[in-house]
This record gives structure tokens, sequence and C-alpha cells, in this order.
């Protein structure tokens, strides 16, 4: 009865579509159906929120996933407000109830025998974009910069003598990138060609258009998009991909997730640690082809 009465409210008072409708009956009902089983004396008056904690456990146990229950709570949460305001109930359960956290989806990464193939085609010596375009997928990957850090690379910012990149990041927090003798090499060569190719220029940006200026995100994302298609079946193919891409390299290659962290750029360590979770992945997807008794 209490929740047929709900249901007129809504579709009543407040307007609410068929779907709607259907859908928070449901949820109802499913959990009427869950409390009744539990303790046939339960009532929605006498209501506890431990067993609704009970409910979305075994929700969760059941599959479910948090977007599913937090809606089922949600749906609960508004018919005790209904209580409430009707004076059917004289306490709301649901007050200390807190839903699942959704899992944040692990990042998308490339393999390094992919990067290897991609990476391992020579651009053509004397083409400008084509040996720009390289050098910056090259970037990424052994760096682990955001675009934006790319973008607003400066000639100045690369130290050849300490084989370091100086990178502002996020609310201008600077950092240094060590790099190896592969990309040292490219820079030197691309800078040659860039001066040669364009040599008027209206900034002093490391890596410019071929009329000087300095390069926008969304050319950079055209190429980065453009070149991992080449390579991989991905749906993501942003230059942010490369960035996930070297943090799992360097933690599969068992670098410290505090070094890690300072090369990204992070600002906590829990935002770090989420690659630790895509290697684990990787890992066990190893692990079940490899096992014969996987």
């Amino acid at each position: 009865m209490l929740v047929d009465s709900f249901l007129e409210y809504l579709r009543v008072e407040r307007n609410y579509s068929p779907d709607t409708l259907l859908s928070y009956g449901n949820d109802l009902r499913q959990f009427e159906a869950y409390f009744a089983n539990v303790d046939a004396e339960l009532t929605w008056q006498t209501m506890d929120v431990d067993v609704v904690r009970q409910w979305v456990m075994t929700l969760m146990d059941d599959d479910y996933t948090a977007t599913s229950v937090n809606r089922k709570l949600s749906a609960l949460r508004s018919f005790y407000r209904f209580l409430l305001l009707r004076g059917l109930v004289t306490k709301n359960p649901m007050l200390k109830m807190v839903g699942p956290k959704k899992k944040k989806p692990l990042p998308v990464f490339v393999k390094e025998q992919d990067m290897d193939r991609l990476l391992d085609e020579t651009p053509d010596e004397g083409d400008f974009e084509s040996v720009r375009d390289h050098l910056i997928l090259e970037t990424f990957y052994l760096t682990g910069m955001r675009q934006a850090e790319l973008i607003g690379l400066d000639d100045k910012d690369v130290d050849f003598s300490a084989s370091v990149i100086k990178v502002t990041g996020k609310r201008n927090k600077q950092r240094l990138i060590p790099f190896g003798e592969e990309l040292r090499h490219d820079v030197e060569a691309y800078i040659q060609l860039r001066n040669e190719a364009v040599p008027v220029r209206d900034s002093d940006a490391l890596f410019v258009r071929t009329d000087g200026r300095r390069l926008y995100p969304g050319l950079v994302y055209n190429l980065v998009k453009r070149s991992l298609s080449e390579v991989v079946t991905l749906k993501k193919r942003s230059p942010h991909v490369l960035r996930h891409t070297f943090a799992t390299s360097m933690l599969n290659h068992d670098v410290n997730l505090e070094v890690v962290k300072e090369l990204l750029g992070h600002a906590s360590l829990k935002t770090t640690e989420i690659y630790t979770h895509t290697s684990f992945e990787e890992l066990k997807q190893i692990y079940k082809q490899a096992h014969p008794r996987a």
C-alpha cells in the first residue's frame, strides 16, 4: 500500500515518466521482498539501516554494479522522504546510508611491442612535419608528460648538458624529467631541421607548426590518434593514453611508485596507484594465457 501511494504521488504530483515509475516500483518491491525474507516482522516503519546495508552487500555479491545499487538506494531515499512528509514513519533509516563507490575505469595503455613498432618506423628525415610528429610520439612515451605540458615546452626547457626537460604542469608547478641518448639525438636532429625548415617563428616554442606558431591541442590530439590507429585498435587513442603507457611501462620494469609519481607530476600517490592495478591486470592476463592450469 505504501509503495503504491508513493508511486501515485510521483505520477500525479511530480509528473514522473512511466519508465521512472516502473523502475522505482521494481526497486522498492525488490527491497520489500528482501526484508520480508530476512524477518517477517520487519516493516517500512521499523526498518533499520543495517538491513539496508545487508541488502546492498547482497546486491554487490550478485554482481550488481555500483551505479545500479546507488539507483536503488536513491529510490529508497525518495520513498522515505515521502513517508516522513506524510507522517507515515517517525525515522529515516537512509540518513546514514552511504552507497558503494563507482569503480574508476583502469587507464588504457599501449603494449610495449606496439609502441616499439610505432617508434621503430623511421620518419622521412627531410620532411619537417614527419620528423616533428615522430618526435612528439617519442616524447610522450619516454617522458609521460601531459599534452598541455608538451605544447608549452620552449627550447630553453631542454637542458642537454644535464639531460633533463623542465616541465610546467598543473597550477604552474614545475618538475624535471630526465631523458636518455635516444631522445637527445632525436631532439637535436629535430631542432636542426626545424631551424632550416621554419626559420621564422613567433615564439620560443620547441614544437611548432609550419608557419612558425606554437602547436594547438587539436593538432596534437589528431596526430596521436592517427598514429596509434596504425598499431592498435583501442577505443581511446589520445595523448593521455601515451602518458598511461609511460607510467605502466615504468611500473612493469620495477620503478618505485614514488618515483613514477614525481615523474608524472601527481600531487597525490593515490592518483599514481591506479597504474599498479593496470599492471596487475596485465599480469593476470599473462598468467591466464601462459599457465597450463589457469
